[in-house]
């Protein structure tokens, strides 16, 4: 059993690459709670109806806008390498989040919100990979793990930040994405000085060879023809788009959701925000990232599954009262730490030969958004029009068939390098050449 990083860095450069890359994460969520906690102040400065909102949040990086770049991102990154994506994803972002900043029209704000979108779309998938070929296969959940970290941080962060300058009205919300502009930027620095993964380098230098011998790969039609990897992405869109659908409407309309429900302070909504995200950085941490390899994984997810639907019963059915919301946003923030996403960025590079495993990944998350963005253009409409039981039955539906899936289909892989992995998926060493058709 392989029990060193498939990169050549050392320990602590493994840790530094993991870090900075996670940083995609940070700066995904942080745009979409950006979003999230300025939408109303948008909607009464430029007069924008339900409808409008709902089709900002559908281009942004919670749903199109991602789609978009995980489509552009992935292939680009199993063709030039996971370092092209995350040295030039980041100055888009930096564009995107200055024309938020400077918005006074509101074709600058969706211009903003779709260049964030197409931005993060492209490095989270890639990063993800990147995380999981450079890790160590005994610890590779944990590292996998860092990115669901900062992609848990960020929300507490920002809906905290977003608590202090609400008496700034939209000022504070220009501000907040200023904040996302400079950890871009820094995050952008840093990351200029990480090597390139060497699993993809070593594939690379297969696909080359093969090329010269008049081998023509066409990493799609691979990825789409081959029953392995249909299978395989049947299974994570199942347990990734279906979650995603409910935690992407939580992340950028969850404070809409508290108001419908009777918290109409804007510093109370986003502080029982702060609680479910600080929950989901603790359990991140305590739960996945330190069991995640260490136990049964398929029981770690059904736990994280249940959570999450006993969550939005407790807020369909019972009498909702401020307590019963801090239950709500405990349950809801355990439950986030331990779940789908974080099992979904293991499982998606695991699952996958390297050289389509970001193409891969970058067709699951385009799916995943665009199942998003589908019900976020009607969200807004439908919480004003039909309340809180209606959209959390459709909530509690997509969950309970992610928890199905993912139980029954949770794939044996702890422990194993991803070499190994591809081997058993495969039935060839990754080395020799075409993969199977099955």
């Amino acid at each position: 059993m392989t029990t060193t990083p498939a990169g050549t860095m050392g320990k602590l450069g493994g840790w530094k690459a993991t870090i900075a890359v996670s940083m995609s994460n940070y700066i995904e969520a942080g745009s979409i709670i950006a979003l999230a906690t300025s939408l109303t102040l948008w909607q009464e400065y430029f007069g924008f109806s339900n409808l409008v909102v709902g089709l900002v949040a559908a281009v942004s990086a919670n749903a199109f806008g991602a789609a978009v770049g995980a489509m552009i991102g992935g292939p680009l990154g199993d063709r030039y390498g996971r370092k092209f994506i995350y040295t030039y994803d980041l100055i888009l972002y930096m564009l995107g989040t200055l024309f938020v900043v400077f918005a006074v029209a509101p074709w600058m704000l969706v211009l903003g919100v779709v260049l964030t979108g197409i931005a993060v779309g492209a490095g989270v998938p890639v990063a993800w990979t990147y995380i999981a070929e450079e890790a160590p296969s005994e610890n590779r959940a944990k590292h996998v793990g860092t990115a669901q970290f900062a992609w848990s941080l960020a929300p507490a962060l920002v809906f905290l930040f977003a608590t202090f300058v609400v008496p700034l009205g939209l000022l504070g919300s220009r501000i907040v994405f200023a904040h996302l502009f400079v950890i871009a930027f820094i995050t952008w620095w840093i990351r200029r000085g990480l090597s390139e993964s060497q699993t993809w380098k070593n594939a690379d230098e297969e696909r080359q060879a093969e090329e010269a011998s008049g081998i023509k790969r066409r990493n799609y039609r691979e990825l789409l023809t081959n029953a392995t990897n249909l299978k395989a992405l049947l299974f994570l869109t199942g347990v990734y788009a279906l979650w995603n659908l409910v935690a992407g409407q939580m992340g950028i309309f969850m404070p809409r959701v508290y108001e419908t429900a009777g918290v109409e302070s804007a510093a109370q909504q986003n502080l029982l925000q702060v609680l479910l995200w600080t929950l989901t950085v603790l359990a991140t941490y305590f739960g996945f990232m330190r069991y995640g390899d260490r136990v049964d994984r398929r029981l770690l997810y059904g736990i994280g599954a249940v959570l999450g639907i006993v969550a939005w019963l407790l807020l369909v059915f019972a009498h909702v009262t401020m307590p019963a919301l801090i239950l709500f946003a405990a349950l809801w923030g355990i439950s986030a730490g331990i779940g789908a996403q974080a099992f979904y960025a293991l499982w998606a590079a695991e699952m996958f030969a390297t050289r389509y495993r970001a193409s891969a990944q970058g067709i699951l998350f385009f799916t995943a958004r665009i199942v998003v963005g589908l019900l976020s253009y009607w969200f807004p409409t439908l919480l004003a029009e039909h309340g809180v039981p209606f959209v959390g039955m459709i909530m509690i539906g997509a969950l309970v068939v992610a928890m199905v899936i993912g139980v029954i289909g949770a794939p044996d892989t702890r422990g194993k390098s991803l070499e190994e992995i591809e081997t058993e998926r495969y039935g060839h060493a990754p080395t020799r050449g075409t993969p199977v058709i099955r």
